[in-house]
């Protein structure tokens, strides 16, 4: 094995072990603020919902905990995750409390939580009211699952066609398929892909990262496309993230400074804009009468509040 190789597996897998440990609760604690009142006694919030339920896609920004139930080294199931959590206890949620998958099921008025499919203490209520297929570390580039044993993007979607079989046998074919129309789908999904890219391809080519990125976002537009032929009407794309900020590329590639990389924001920037360009085109499409698809940009507040940490301090006013 030459030399240059056994470098960059050093690398990838102390990368491995910075991104399990650290960085993904920099991302979540700024979105998924965890200073939430404790849940009702029976784990649900009432009655007035907007949504039959939520489903979740993607990766760990919306995991809340599938990777525990699969053979991987992306696992959140340990100190210090969990330490703001009902119990303080780590669930395999890449964070110290909750995630956004579980305030947008709350906000909505459906539940506290929002259950992993793979979750083998899954009731019947919790099918019905939506569950989450999304894990952590996964990507649209094919490749990006494989490298870091997580399950891809078409294996959550055959997760969820196996969840719409088992609907129709507790609730009826007609039953199911309200749920499956009247729900909230959202995704979040390209944060991983550029990650890996920019870790082992520095100094890509300006064209080449223009090329990859609108690989992905066509990938996304073609898994986009095979929810709404599965019956999703409402869905919601998260960008990719500030992926170049993360604690781990900062401490691999930030030098001395600790500075984020350049390259792998730049990459995320080009995915964003193909990937809403993309979602505009789906929107527009005549053949796909009554789906909405609304692009979140998540990019521009999180750098932002990189950027700018004094305006954006929770005590300022201006927080978010």
């Amino acid at each position: 094995m030459a030399s240059s190789e056994l470098l960059l597996i050093i690398v990838f897998f102390y990368l491995l072990k910075l991104i399990v440990t650290t960085g993904p609760l920099f991302f979540c604690e700024a979105v998924a603020i965890t200073m939430a009142p404790p849940p009702p006694e029976n784990g649900t919030v009432g009655r007035g919902r907007t949504s039959s339920a939520v489903f979740v896609f993607g990766d760990s920004i919306l995991d809340t905990g599938n990777n525990d139930h699969i053979a991987t080294l992306i696992k959140s199931n340990f100190p210090p995750y969990g330490r703001d959590f009902p119990g303080r206890i780590p669930t395999g949620r890449f964070s110290d409390g909750r995630l956004i998958s579980d305030f947008i099921v709350e906000s909505l008025k459906i539940k506290y939580l929002l259950p992993p499919y793979l979750d083998p203490n899954l009731r019947a209520e919790d099918l019905i009211t939506g569950v989450c297929f999304a894990s952590a570390g996964s990507g649209y580039d094919p490749k990006t699952p494989k490298i870091l044993s997580v399950i891809s993007i078409p294996d959550q979607l055959n997760f969820f066609q196996q969840y719409v079989g088992k609907m129709r046998s507790l609730l009826g074919e007609q039953r199911s398929n309200d749920v499956v129309e009247n729900s909230l789908y959202v995704i979040s999904c390209g944060n991983n892909d550029v990650l890996l890219t920019t870790l082992f391809h520095t100094r890509t080519k300006s064209s080449e990262m223009v090329s990859y990125a609108a690989f992905l976002a066509g990938q996304a537009s073609a898994f986009l496309r095979e929810l709404y032929r599965q019956g999703a009407r409402k869905i919601v794309h998260l960008s990719a993230l500030t992926t170049g900020c993360i604690p781990a590329f900062r401490t691999l590639l930030g030098g001395v400074q600790r500075q984020c990389s350049d390259e792998s924001n730049e990459l995320a920037v080009m995915f964003n804009e193909k990937l809403s360009d993309e979602i505009q085109r789906l929107n527009d499409d005549v053949l796909l009468p009554d789906l909405t698809v609304q692009f979140v940009d998540m990019y521009t507040p999180f750098f932002d509040i990189i950027r700018r940490p004094e305006k954006n301090r929770r005590d300022s006013g201006n927080f978010l």
